[in-house]
């Protein structure tokens, strides 16, 4: 236990270190804020979609289909849990606030950290069910999510999410058992390797920016902590326990649910017109705490 504790750590502050990066060079002024949505931009368009192609370059069998069956399946438990319990919470906050602090409860850093993190701690073949997660956390984002700030979901939204489009594509070619030509392959390849190291330098970036001494002031922020870190994903694994799904479907999804709130938080609260101060620290409280929970369920996650 203790060796897979230190190893799970070792590859969780690999990730820190590079956010460490951005952190440095936003505060020495060489990344300028007005440059992080551009960059934002590329790993949103460019490198995830490559990354979903590439990690669908497979060959086809029953047994990777039921792989994505199941992993869609546990990420709707996770969210018929986590929505209905944090509608009772935060009622005595203003509704800019409540409803931040609601879906920065729920919804995970699945795009940025959450691919990285589980190629880096399960391998290889935790990407395709990562890449499953992560359209369906982005559906869900979509629809329930915005609901749940107080906006009113978009079809045209949904469809035209990038995740979603470089999935489907993933997918038509994994159906059609169609290998990308060897420039092409190479050229995707390259381009979702950026994933890591751009993601983890924005975030780095974004938390530069953020009061981090004024983080640990208020107490309804440490409740949508413990919920987002420690008590969604606890009880997310404790239910999928005993329902023999496969190890690396179990312990990628876990281990997902376990991410920081999403940074999509901080654009829907700007686009709805909700809490942005709100928005922006719980980003970088559960981001700031990850480095100490994120182990322990990579542990439990692995070892379960």
């Amino acid at each position: 236990m203790l060796h897979n504790m230190l190893t799970v750590s070792g590859d969780v502050a690999t990730l820190f270190l590079m956010m460490a990066v951005g952190f440095l060079l936003r505060k020495i002024k060489k990344l300028p804020k007005d440059t992080l949505p551009a960059i934002t931009f590329v790993l949103l368009y460019v490198v995830t979609p490559c990354l979903m192609v590439n990690s669908m370059q497979l060959e086809r069998s029953g047994e990777l289909l039921s792989e994505m069956g199941v992993t869609a399946a546990a990420g709707a438990i996770y969210f018929s849990v986590s929505i209905p319990a944090t509608l009772l919470l935060f009622r005595k906050k203003a509704p800019e606030t409540r409803s931040v602090l609601r879906f920065g409860s729920v919804y995970m850093n699945n795009g940025f950290m959450g691919i990285p993190l589980a190629a880096a701690v399960l391998g290889p073949g935790a990407v395709l069910p990562a890449a499953v997660m992560l359209v369906f956390v982005g559906v869900m984002q979509w629809t329930a999510g915005i609901a749940l700030v107080g906006g009113r979901p978009s079809i045209k939204k949904i469809v035209l999410n990038p995740g979603i489009i470089g999935f489907a594509v993933g997918i038509a070619l994994f159906a059609l058992k169609f290998t990308l030509p060897h420039p092409i392959a190479v050229a995707s390849s390259n381009l979702a390797g950026m994933n890591t190291p751009l993601a983890m330098i924005v975030i780095g970036a974004q938390m530069a920016d953020a009061d981090i001494l004024g983080l640990f002031r208020e107490k309804s922020l440490y409740l949508a902590a413990a919920l987002k870190l420690i008590v969604f994903p606890g009880v997310l694994a404790l239910i999928l326990l005993p329902l023999g799904l496969p190890r690396i479907v179990y312990a990628c999804v876990v281990l997902l649910c376990a991410t920081p709130t999403a940074a999509i938080t901080s654009m829907f609260a700007q686009m709805f017109g909700r809490d942005t101060d709100c928005s922006s620290r719980i980003v970088s409280l559960t981001t700031l705490c990850s480095i100490v929970t994120l182990p322990v369920f990579a542990v439990i996650a692995k070892g379960w």
